[in-house]
């Protein structure tokens, strides 16, 4: 009887009835710089940190960066200075943005950085357009379409690419968001987002929500393109990041580990292992594990344990039924078998790998493959102590506890 093939051995339901896969090329732009410092709980990273984070982005070929608000004062626009030229000197393939409000005090830093550095740098001008946020400033919509047309203006005389952020869109009237994308767009906007601000949306929303600026761009610019940035408040942000691809964005916003204002941003490592596990995009993400604990360690968030992909516990296991298919995997020489038996991600596409340990809930094999794993003699001896030593514990040995347990025994590594 012949082996079964590597399409035999999983019956993917995914596709069963999918929709036709998008033929437009997904690009993405990294947020961590920029919106993720907005989160309660970060330390802003300092220029030379922000310099490496930018590096680990640009090392997953991710498209574009936003490096900052330069409004925001004289310490922004060091920073986002700083990191303009290291795009430049290192020749980084990344394409760079700023946010800024559609104010010209805030246009012209990103302006004045454009100039001095010599880069291409997108204007990303946003403006907030939803009914109760108008209540809120007091607004009405003939304010808003004066600042949509006046920032684009005043950015393109500058010489700015234009990206026309509308906060709060998912939660906004058609009629407004029509007024708002063809005022932009018709003023020489490039590029126009579509925000979950507030992380309302669900998938059946924003496809409903990007088909329509779709149209409305279609009908007044097909050239400009379509982004999608959400938030995780209902946990519905790597989804609807999808969906919105799929219903027609050509770019995808994230921060690294979901950093953001309130719940997050959606996250970009997240994302990134979906769209590539849909076949959406081919980009070598063994360099996400560096991505994200760089982040981390500079903005001092720390990632869970139980994060996917990339959190200690997301290919790690300690229970002997589950370890012991892992294990017989890794016996018969099969790295893409042991990948895959009990884990609905492939570690090593992503430069991880199976981690076998011993707890509780471990069976004998679990004790077998820790000791020729790490160099120790598979003895009846060794075997019982670990074996015990796990038994008697209330959660998933240390090294440092697995060794002391065999250290009675007298058979060392």
């Amino acid at each position: 009887m012949s082996e079964p093939t590597r399409e035999d051995l999983i019956y993917d339901w995914n596709l069963e009835e999918a929709p036709p896969r998008p033929t437009h090329k997904a690009t993405f732009d990294d947020e961590s710089l920029r919106d993720g410092l907005q989160s309660p709980s970060v330390k802003n990273p300092s220029i030379d940190e922000k310099i490496e984070i930018l590096h680990r982005i640009h090392a997953l070929g991710i498209d574009s960066v936003n490096l900052g608000l330069p409004g925001a004062g004289a310490h922004a626009v060091r920073d986002v200075t700083a990191l303009a030229n290291e795009i430049v000197s290192q020749k980084m393939d990344i394409d760079p943005n700023c946010a800024a409000r559609t104010l010209e005090a805030d246009i012209r830093p990103v302006a004045e950085i454009q100039q001095a550095t010599g880069l291409s740098i997108e204007s990303a001008v946003f403006l907030g357009c939803s009914q109760i946020r108008l209540l809120v400033e007091d607004w009405d919509v003939k304010k808003l379409l004066k600042l949509t047309i006046d920032a684009v203006e005043f950015a393109k005389k500058h010489e700015l690419r234009v990206m026309y952020v509308t906060e709060d869109t998912t939660r906004t009237h058609p009629k407004i968001v029509d007024q708002l994308y063809r005022a932009a767009i018709d003023h020489g906007a490039d590029r126009v987002v579509v925000c979950d601000t507030v992380g309302h949306a669900t998938p059946h929303g924003v496809t409903r929500l990007i088909r329509h600026v779709k149209a409305i761009i279609n009908a007044t610019n097909p050239a400009v393109k379509l982004d999608w940035h959400g938030h995780r408040d209902r946990g519905l942000d790597v989804i609807n990041a999808i969906a919105a691809y799929e219903a027609g964005a050509d770019r995808l916003h994230g921060a690294a580990i979901g950093i953001g204002e309130r719940a997050g941003n959606c996250p970009m490592d997240t994302l990134l292992v979906n769209m590539k596990l849909l076949g959406y995009i081919d980009n070598d993400l063994t360099g996400l594990m560096n991505y994200v604990e760089t982040v981390s360690k500079y903005t001092e968030v720390p990632i869970p344990s139980n994060y996917p992909v990339v959190g200690a516990d997301a290919f790690e296991t300690a229970t002997g039924v589950h370890a012991a298919a892992v294990i017989k995997a890794l016996e018969r020489g099969d790295s893409w078998l042991a990948n895959r038996v009990y884990s609905g991600v492939p570690a090593d596409e992503f430069g991880l790998e199976q981690k076998i340990t011993v707890g509780p809930m471990s069976g004998r094999s679990n004790c077998v493959y820790w000791l020729k794993r790490n160099g120790y003699d598979v003895t009846d001896a060794n075997v019982a102590a670990l074996f015990g030593a796990a038994k008697t514990s209330n959660r998933v040995l240390s090294d440092v506890e697995v060794k002391a347990a065999l250290s009675g025994v007298g058979v060392g590594a």
